[in-house]
């Protein structure tokens, strides 16, 4: 009789064993829908080897994922409590739980730029109540179907995998199956490798795609087996580093359409340092909030990038704010500029360039209290600030345009974004092309500041900060908080585009 309990315990084991096998196969391919989303928030590579990694990679990681949440939860149940309406209830409720867990963090991402984590959680928790302050009754019905059907789905997955585990097993596909996503798993661990060594950024800015992916890398394999050359990946990567600090201001053309694009006046403000009074009032105008928004901490350097929307070296900005910049050279007729007298450290050619009845006014103001709002279009930015850590701070920018609150907004934009913005509206474009962006037709690309030699990279809210000493942190743009993050050199790269310089080289 001890004998018979005891197999008959063994043979539960091993079909919720089996169970558990085809039924984490399932979730794999419901896993693989969830993880798809992480590429589409992402360019797509460009090259065999980029597409390559990113197949092995989605398909072997995900799989690992699904495989690791078996062996913690499914398999140590099956072994201590072989109860299979328990167990398979069970396993169905945390797969549904683990799915939901895996959209909210693709969402995340989507909209932050890195994952859910232990130092990233106020940040989500504030994108949550964000969705739930503004949309409460989407945001409950959306939760409640998803997270019924897939448990509804889960249910039924359950109950087929127990019915025809058998058949399953019958079908001999299973080993075949392990064997591939294992092939893989390995495979892109290899390509990473290898790209690593390479410094393939169409590979390695795949990195921190995936949730909990941390992919084999040159440095700690190929170099232990004496297979790479430290000090020459490290000369190559310093080269990549030092294409950071480019700051010699290039020559720009202007080409415009004829006549200005836009038919309101759109006008924008610049005031200097507010204080917290001049920023309530300014908060009382029924305005909206363009924020985080980044300005340098020097007022010349932060001028230098608005009004020519180039990094400068500050041995320069002096011998640069000496003349107008080549856009006002080129189509005085387009813009007008207005300047009260006590407005800091303003240029004095800022005060020849009154044009009433132009598309584009710039205004700088010192005095917000007399301040009366223009019917059109409106910007409104902090020429800058004070931090203590960092040479660039955010500063306030408030808009009141419609154009531009249809847009989805940036985690960040930049002092750089101003310029290129006032061109599009007055219908005109450089060449080449600025390194900020048109706010109401962003790229699609991380940005790029630099300021006092270091090089700041923003992605959603991600915000990479590279030192002159070449040390480095990751930080939440919107926050202000530190992120456990790896470097991400992929991303700067990417940034590296903005150059104008180096573009039109």
């Amino acid at each position: 009789m001890v004998l018979e309990h005891n197999l008959s315990l063994v043979n539960k084991v091993n079909r919720l064993l089996s169970w558990g096998h085809w039924f984490t196969f399932f979730n794999i391919l419901l896993a693989l829908v969830v993880t798809a989303s992480y590429w589409l928030a992402e360019p797509l590579p460009q090259t065999v080897t980029g597409w390559s990694y990113l197949l092995s990679n989605w398909l072997g990681h995900t799989a690992f994922l699904c495989f690791l949440f078996f062996i913690l939860t499914i398999f140590p149940i099956s072994l201590l409590f072989p109860s299979q309406r328990h167990v398979r209830g069970l396993g169905a409720l945390l797969a549904t739980l683990a799915l939901v867990l895996l959209i909210f963090d693709a969402y995340v991402y989507r909209s932050l730029g890195y994952h859910i984590g232990n130092t990233s959680w106020q940040q989500t928790i504030e994108l949550m109540r964000s969705q739930i302050v503004t949309n409460l009754r989407n945001f409950v019905l959306i939760v409640s179907i998803t997270a019924t059907g897939l448990l509804a789905l889960q249910l039924t997955l359950s109950n087929f995998c127990w019915k025809k585990v058998g058949r399953l097993q019958a079908t001999q596909t299973g080993r075949p199956i392990w064997v591939f996503f294992v092939s893989c798993f390995m495979l892109s661990h290899l390509i990473h490798i290898w790209a690593d060594a390479q410094l393939n950024q169409d590979v390695v800015r795949q990195d921190n795609v995936l949730p909990l992916s941390y992919p084999a890398t040159a440095k700690s394999f190929l170099a232990r087996h004496r297979l790479l050359d430290r000090q020459e990946r490290a000369s190559s990567q310093q080269q990549q580093l030092d294409a950071l600090d480019y700051l010699t201001p290039v020559s720009m053309q202007l080409h415009c359409q004829s006549p200005a694009a836009s038919s309101q006046q759109l006008t924008v403000i610049v005031m200097p340092t507010l204080s917290g009074d001049d920023k309530q009032h300014v908060s009382q105008l029924g305005l909206r909030q363009l924020a985080p928004h980044f300005a340098p901490v020097q007022r010349d350097e932060a001028l230098g990038q608005l009004l020519f929307g180039q990094f400068v070296a500050a041995s320069e900005i002096t011998a640069l704010l000496a003349e107008p910049p080549f856009w006002l050279q080129q189509a005085p007729e387009r813009f007008g500029i207005e300047v009260t007298p006590s407005f800091p450290a303003a240029p004095t050619w800022l005060h020849h360039y009154t044009q009433p009845e132009a598309p584009v006014q710039l205004q700088f103001i010192d005095d917000i209290t007399s301040l009366s709002l223009p019917t059109g279009p409106l910007l409104l930015v902090e020429l800058t600030a004070n931090h203590n850590q960092w040479k660039m701070a955010p500063v306030n920018a408030w808009y009141r345009w419609p154009a531009l609150r249809q847009q989805t907004q940036p985690a960040a934009t930049l002092q750089l974004d101003v310029l290129p913005t006032l061109l599009a509206y007055a219908g005109c474009v450089t060449v080449p092309a600025l390194a900020g962006d048109n706010l109401l037709a962003p790229r699609n690309l991380p940005k790029i500041a630099i300021s006092q030699h270091e090089v700041y990279s923003f992605y959603k809210d991600k915000l990479v900060i590279i030192r002159e000493d070449n040390s480095f942190g990751v930080w939440s743009a919107a926050t202000g908080l530190p992120l456990n993050e790896r470097f991400d050199m992929p991303m700067l790269v990417d940034a590296l585009q903005r150059l104008p310089a180096l573009n039109h080289d």
